[in-house]
């Protein structure tokens, strides 16, 4: 049986998921700053982040039975992901703050930490702002930035991860031709 069932469910491992997990919490917190709270905004910025964590481990579980099912839901998770950078964008540009491209000195620096808390990321932002003795107005500006950049990275993972999870089907096949050629192998 251990030949048809796959060790599956380890997601917490995935640095996907770690990534997606951190853009998360982030998100909660910053909608709760800057966000009116009745908002629709507000709402779907929470379910976008929630949606790219979920999806990852629903996938991961599910793939025990359906590597079809794990690749469709690893994909939804970065397209949650890509939804949740444009409300970021939206929330940049509609209050005419700047953009951080992917050679930003304060991208690269964020990428270099590899933050696991949200803690650290916030205290990453203030020690920036306080470091560069820059304005304490730039905290919601630096704020979506760095939320951008980290979902950058969770896509770019997930995105291999898509890769690899497709390859590995190509080749190996799924659960269904596993247990036909069990069967007629007994």
């Amino acid at each position: 049986m251990s030949d048809l069932l796959p060790k599956h469910g380890v997601y917490r491992k995935l640095l996907s998921f770690q990534d997606s997990q951190l853009v998360f919490d982030i998100t909660v917190r910053f909608v709760k700053k800057y966000i009116p709270p009745k908002s629709r905004t507000c709402d779907q910025m929470e379910r976008a982040a929630r949606s790219g964590v979920q999806n990852i481990a629903e996938g991961s579980v599910a793939s025990a039975t359906s590597k079809k099912f794990e690749l469709k839901l690893t994909q939804v998770a970065r397209a949650s992901l890509e939804e949740l950078k444009l409300d970021y964008e939206d929330f940049i540009r509609q209050k005419n703050l700047s953009f951080w491209d992917k050679n930003n000195l304060y991208s690269q620096e964020l990428v270099n930490q590899r933050f696991k808390t949200a803690d650290e990321v916030s205290s990453w932002i203030e020690e920036v702002v306080q470091r560069d003795q820059l304005p304490k107005s730039l905290y919601p500006e630096f704020a979506a930035n760095a939320a951008i950049v980290l979902i950058r990275v969770a896509c770019s993972l997930l995105e291999r991860q898509v890769t690899r999870l497709a390859e590995d089907f190509q080749q190996n096949g799924g659960f269904t031709e596993k247990l036909y050629n069990a069967r007629k192998r007994r």
